[in-house]
């Protein structure tokens, strides 16, 4: 069996003890997304908000529908820009965005265009945080741009302030000008735009709520729960200073990436699936499935966090990822 059966008798640390120290493929068929529109007040919303069955999105409610598919096109050089009517999970970080895509191919697993909301409202601070970040990984240098109510953008991305939301557009490589032109055209487009739902569930994610609860220090405020293109739950729990989720990575190559993960001087063995590791001073959890599947746990800001909770919050969203 894939997972290894523990029995736990109090907190997790008595689980570990002995311990050292995001494709294709089906996933089980798993309960449709559900949303609910109304925010919560708060960081710590007094009830639970009820999970009802989401319609299907509607074409014109998304900012990729509404653009000028031709521009993009000419802009870029591609074949087409049709809209993938699959809706790719969160791009979760500070901020955290919703995403739609424009496929740019008429083959499979050609290149896309991700056109990105910030779930959050946003302001100048956090256009400005968002730079610096981007400036921390030593990528490509970003140029000011000429977009919205501010802008930065390097040669497959850029990202701008309108209207208390920040918008991100990234797809292959081109040059800044051409990425400039599509979010002048995007900023056209957003007037009108439903503002995003704060609560997107899947039942089978709930399991771990209480954990990330824990994890985070807080309830959510908001939840952003989906998919990845071959079936596997992705699930979110995101507020203004901390978010939490897990996903998968397909990948033939699952045992030669764990290897430099378990010679961490920081790693912390969890016994779940075929080997899993906490890095104890990110939080960040990655556990094995067979020779070809990842999962992974991922707390933001990276941080040393009870060595109790991420583990706590593994063995909780094991059973998603691991049968």
């Amino acid at each position: 069996m894939r997972i290894r059966r523990v029995v736990i008798t109090g907190l997790v640390a008595g689980l570990l003890a002995g311990c050292g120290g995001l494709k294709p493929e089906n996933a089980p068929s798993a309960p449709p997304l559900v949303s609910v529109s109304t925010p919560p007040d708060s960081e710590t919303p007094s009830a639970t908000p009820s999970i009802t069955p989401s319609e299907p999105a509607k074409a014109a409610d998304t900012l990729c529908v509404r653009m000028n598919a031709t521009l993009v096109k000419s802009t870029l050089g591609v074949p087409v820009a049709n809209v993938q009517p699959k809706t790719p999970p969160a791009d979760f970080g500070f901020p955290t965005y919703d995403v739609c895509q424009l496929e740019l191919s008429i083959g499979p697993n050609g290149p896309v265009l991700n056109v990105e909301t910030s779930v959050l409202p946003a302001t100048k601070a956090t256009l400005a945080a968002t730079q610096k970040a981007y400036a921390a990984t030593k990528g490509e240098p970003a140029k000011p741009a000429v977009v919205g109510e501010g802008a930065y953008g390097t040669s497959t991305f850029v990202v701008f302030l309108l209207d208390g939301k920040l918008y991100k557009i990234a797809g292959p490589k081109a040059t800044p000008a051409k990425y400039v032109e599509i979010a002048r055209d995007a900023v056209l487009q957003a007037p009108g735009l439903p503002d995003a739902e704060w609560q997107l569930k899947r039942p089978e994610c709930e399991r771990g709520s209480s954990a990330a609860e824990k994890v985070m220090g807080a309830a959510a405020m908001i939840r952003r729960d989906g998919q990845t293109p071959a079936g596997d739950p992705v699930c979110g729990w995101v507020s203004s200073t901390n978010l939490l989720y897990s996903t998968v990575r397909r990948t033939p190559n699952a045992k030669a990436l764990m290897a430099p993960i378990s010679k961490l001087a920081t790693a912390q063995s969890v016994p779940l699936g075929d080997e899993g590791y906490v890095d104890t001073a990110t939080g960040r959890t990655t556990i094995r499935v067979g020779d070809d599947k990842l999962v992974d746990l991922v707390p933001l800001p990276a941080r040393a966090i009870n060595p109790d909770l991420m583990p706590q919050f593994a063995l909780a969203m094991s059973p998603l990822y691991t049968r």
